[in-house]
This record gives C-alpha cells, structure tokens and sequence, in this order.
C-alpha cells in the first residue's frame, strides 16, 4: 500500500510541476523578448533567455515624452477606489434585495436581470456620460460607469440569501440596526463572495483602456493600458509610413510588444501574492463560520 500511495503522490506531484512549468515558460519568454535586440527575435526566434541583451525596447516606452509612471498613478488610483466603491454600493444593494422584508425587492431584482440581458448601447451610454451627466475628461468618469454590475449584484444576493435568518434575528434581537448587522456581521461571513469580486473587479480596473479611449482627451488622465496601446498604435504607425522609413527602421517592435506586457502585468503579478494570503484566509473564515 505505502509503495503504491507514494507513487500516486509522485505522479499527483509530477504533473503539477509540469502544469506549473507551463504557466511559467511563457511568462519567461516574454520576459526574454522584452530584454532581446530586436534583431536577435528575428535571427533565433524566441527563446527563454536572451540572446542578445538590450534595454532598447524599455528605454523607447519609459523615454521621450511617455507620461507612464503618471499613468501608473492614474490607473492604480481608478483600481482602488473603483473596487472599494464598487463593493460598498453593489454589497449593500445585493444585500437589501436578499432580505425578505423589503417590499418591491421581486421588482428591483427582475431590474437588474433586465439590465444585464438588455443595455441602451454605447451611443446612450457615451452621451449620458458626457452631455447629462459631465464626466467627460474627469477622473471620476473611469470609475463612475463600474460601480455596480448586474452579474455581481446577482451573485452576492444569492449568496447573502444563504446566511441563516437565525443569526440576522438574533443580532436584531440584541438591538443592532440594520446597517450594523450589515457591516458587523454580514460583511465577515461573506469575505469569500467579496473577495473574489474585489479579484475580478480590481483586473477589470486595471485593465480597463476602451474608458479613456473614448472618454478621456486630456493625457494627465491617460490610463497605464491606453498609454500603452497608443505607443504600440505610434509604432505600427511609422513602420507603415514610407516617409519616415529610417526612423521606423530601428524602432523596437516586437521588443517592445512584450515590454508593455512586462509593464501592464507587472505590478499586478508583485501584489498578488501579497493578496492571494488574504483571499485564501477570507474563504477558509467564510467556510468555517458559515
């Protein structure tokens, strides 16, 4: 039996270090691209340590007149407010149509599954936020549109609707209001519902380009992901342009593709292990008191 169990654990393990290595290479080939002579990708292809060291692809994206590190700012300041917001409004909002006291809540929840099959389009949308409402070219329209989702609001509410009426009554028995009820002991039994829409929304933020694309004309509100795209837009640019073929000739393309990729997915790969501690803490105390 023991031969067996341990040759099971090695096949168990084996294949997650080879499931883990394939995971792995393709981040560290596009980390190899990123630090490589253009000239070298084109020679050798890919590989997963450079054949060539340049820094000429980071040097052409952090240089010049490329506000990124300001961009940086920008974008992690939409990040948290947008994902903080948007759990207070959507939770409480989740957390009202679960009670089975509030009258009209069969109304407001056939709402919002209505806005989640059918939407006005992006034409109602963009002049909503740019004619009624003023947000074009603020801050706040990179995080007003987000704040509540449909989908969210639908999976909390189920999942508010699994905590047992025994343990709202008893706290209301003791005196406590509602929003303290909400806040002191609804919000701790569902870390796990929260913290895995704090995971998809905060991506969502960070990755959100098609905002400012449409709604930003100022670039001191330019977001990490549009400044990007538009600095790979400006090479494909001058590569076309017959007029400025010297110049195009020797910038970074390929190079500098994968060096927006190291610069986009970077801060998001260094803070999540610092976030997985808690998101994985928050499932096993959701688990246990639940």
């Amino acid at each position: 039996m023991r031969p067996s169990l341990s040759i099971s654990k090695l096949v168990v393990n084996a294949g997650f270090m080879i499931y883990s290595a394939l995971c792995i290479i393709p981040m560290l080939v596009v980390l190899s691209i990123s630090f490589s002579k253009e000239q070298s990708i084109f020679q050798g292809g890919y590989s997963i340590l450079p054949r060539a060291f340049s820094l000429k692809a980071y040097e052409y994206i952090l240089g010049g007149n490329t506000p990124i590190l300001h961009a940086y700012l920008v974008t992690i300041a939409a990040t948290i407010a947008g994902t903080v917001l948007h759990l207070i409004i959507s939770s409480m909002f989740a957390y009202t149509l679960s009670r089975n006291e509030v009258k009209y809540r069969h109304i407001v929840s056939f709402l919002v599954v209505f806005c989640l099959l059918f939407n006005g389009g992006l034409v109602p949308w963009y002049i909503l936020l740019s004619k009624y409402l003023h947000l074009k070219d603020t801050f706040f329209v990179l995080i007003f549109p987000y704040l509540v989702s449909s989908v969210n609001v639908l999976i909390m509410r189920n999942f508010f609707k699994g905590i047992p009426d025994e343990i709202i009554e008893s706290a209301r028995i003791d005196g406590s209001g509602e929003f303290n009820t909400f806040v002191k002991l609804v919000v701790p039994l569902s870390t796990p519902v929260l913290a895995t829409i704090a995971l998809f929304v905060g991506v969502f933020f960070w990755n959100d380009w098609f905002t400012a694309a449409i709604l930003i004309e100022n670039n001191k509100l330019y977001t990490l992901q549009f400044l990007l795209q538009s600095i790979m837009n400006n090479i494909a640019y001058l590569q076309g342009n017959s007029l400025v073929e010297d110049i195009a000739a020797n910038l970074p393309d390929e190079t500098a593709r994968m060096a927006t990729c190291v610069l986009a997915v970077g801060p998001i790969v260094i803070a999540y292990p610092y976030l997985q501690r808690y998101f994985v803490k928050g499932l096993t105390l959701g688990a246990v008191k639940s």
